[in-house]
């Protein structure tokens, strides 16, 4: 099987995705990677042996020697990269989120259907150990009919990751609810068997935004951005972005077009980092300890009481190999975009799921700007719908 060959446009933080995808003789390689900055382009050679590196983005999305594309970009360039790569016939993976508008997103989709282009959504949660394990509790009717799904995220490195950079201005996220969010959102459609009808959020810029010490417009991350066990507490933050304009507290209350309510809380500026994700249906609940290895999922159903801390069942979140990011779930969705490359058919991630997932981050995000007012998500055109539901054919 000759190797499929990949470009990959942009090689920041998600430069890793391209590091994975280059298994020479295993099925696929990387040829070309753009970026138009020198650092991440050396660093783009020296992470993947033979590559060539361009500053321009044609450069990857008209080259004869690439079969499929990578957008690895800052969110709010997704869809003019997506479409230029779809309208070249070129199979695209998106990161996650989809891009930081409904509009946006469904011009993605739109093309994807109008040119008959694959195009598949790196939504590597539903690929993680954890989401995979509550996802099977749930399907085989432990805790019964899911009624209710609440969801806390302690972004405890919110500071180093998402302060320091672009991530921190409205006009390249929309807000971190659907920066952020959008992964846990779409990973709460997918756990409660639906997608937002309805939202209504409070959020607020409560720590980051007093901190003066931000580094000077045009003056590059310093080296030292991130750092796991200092930059603590929050205010010994330094070096922020310029410009700080997104909440870095929010809370959101769902409801679905399937009846189940939900609520997401995210916090930039906690001690730890983890999720925790409690599911209640009509015959018990079902709730995470930690997120990665060592941690473990309880389900509590066999009968009323008070509090006890000993669950009905526990189950062990699956080991994975260590040098993997995000829980072993991204060579997992790299496994899976070449195999639909190759061969189409259906795939665990999916683009009108993580449109839904935008636009209810997006629908929050406009109701905690305007006072908490409830918002009302916008469906997805049912005939795009349904070609990506046919498997894009």
């Amino acid at each position: 099987m000759a190797d499929l060959r990949l470009g990959a446009l942009g090689f920041g933080l998600r430069g890793s995705l391209a590091v994975t995808a280059h298994r020479p003789g295993r099925g696929a390689r990387v040829t070309v990677v753009a970026d138009p900055d020198p650092v991440r382009r050396d660093r783009a050679a020296t992470g993947i042996p033979g590559v060539r590196t361009v500053d321009d983005h044609r450069e990857v999305t008209e080259a004869p020697d690439v079969d499929a594309v990578l957008v690895l970009t800052p969110d709010h360039t997704h869809a003019d990269l997506a479409c230029e790569a779809l309208r070249a016939g070129k199979p695209v993976f998106v990161e996650k989120p989809l891009d930081i508008t409904v509009e946006r997103c469904d011009r993605i989709l739109r093309t994807a259907r109008e040119t008959g282009t694959r195009l598949y959504v790196g939504h590597n949660m539903r690929h993680m150990p954890v989401i995979r394990l509550m996802r099977d509790i749930i399907e085989r009717g432990d805790i019964g009919t899911v009624k209710t799904v609440w969801i806390r995220h302690f972004v405890g490195y919110g500071g180093d990751w998402y302060f320091k950079d672009w991530h921190a201005e409205r006009r390249y996220t929309t807000g971190l609810l659907l920066q952020k969010g959008a992964h846990d959102i779409d990973v709460l459609h997918w756990l409660a068997g639906g997608y937002a009808r309805q939202v209504q959020a409070f959020g607020d810029l409560m720590v980051y935004g007093d901190n003066p010490h931000r580094r000077a417009p045009g003056e590059p991350k310093a080296a030292d951005w991130y750092s796991e066990d200092g930059h603590w507490p929050p205010h010994t933050q330094r070096a922020l972005n310029p410009v700080i304009d997104v909440e870095d507290v929010s809370l959101v209350n769902l409801r679905l077009d399937n009846g189940v309510l939900a609520a997401y809380q995210q916090c930039h500026f906690t001690p730890d980092y983890w999720r925790n994700y409690t599911v209640i249906g009509d015959a018990g609940r079902l709730e995470n300890f930690g997120d990665g290895p060592g941690g473990v999922v309880r389900v509590w159903n066999s009968r009323r009481s008070a509090h006890r801390e000993r669950a009905d069942a526990e189950y062990p979140v699956p080991e994975v190999a260590e040098d993997t990011e995000h829980g072993g779930a991204d060579p997992l969705i790299v496994d899976e975009f070449l195999r639909f490359v190759r061969e189409g058919g259906r795939t665990d991630t999916s683009p009108v799921a993580a449109r839904m997932a935008v636009a209810a981050g997006y629908g929050a995000t406009r109701s905690l700007r305007d006072g908490g007012v409830v918002c009302e998500v916008p469906p997805l055109d049912p005939e795009l719908a349904a070609y990506f539901e046919r498997g894009q054919v």
